[in-house]
């Protein structure tokens, strides 16, 4: 069973465009797949975005909650977690 959420997985397929130039899944299974090879990840807060970034190396300072959001790389959830997808 997948770590990530329904809702999770949805908001991945209609927002993957953020991220991607090209559609790279059709389908939740394909989501599923997808985030799973790419070791996608699944935070709770704002700050676990920054502490997540920082531990990648990428340097986020003088970067605030709303600008770390808006980062392609970061899918706001409507629960208020955020999907991590590194492209």
């Amino acid at each position: 069973m997948s770590d990530y959420s329904e809702v999770c997985l949805k908001t991945f397929l209609k927002d993957q465009g953020k991220l991607f130039d090209e559609p790279v899944a059709g389908n939740i299974e394909e989501a599923e797949a997808f985030l799973e090879d790419c070791m996608a990840v699944v935070v709770d807060s704002i700050d676990e975005v920054r502490e997540y970034f920082e531990e990648e190396g990428v340097d986020v300072d003088g970067l605030g909650p709303d600008e770390l959001e808006e980062a392609s790389e970061v899918f706001p959830l409507p629960d208020g977690k955020y999907l991590i997808v590194e492209g």
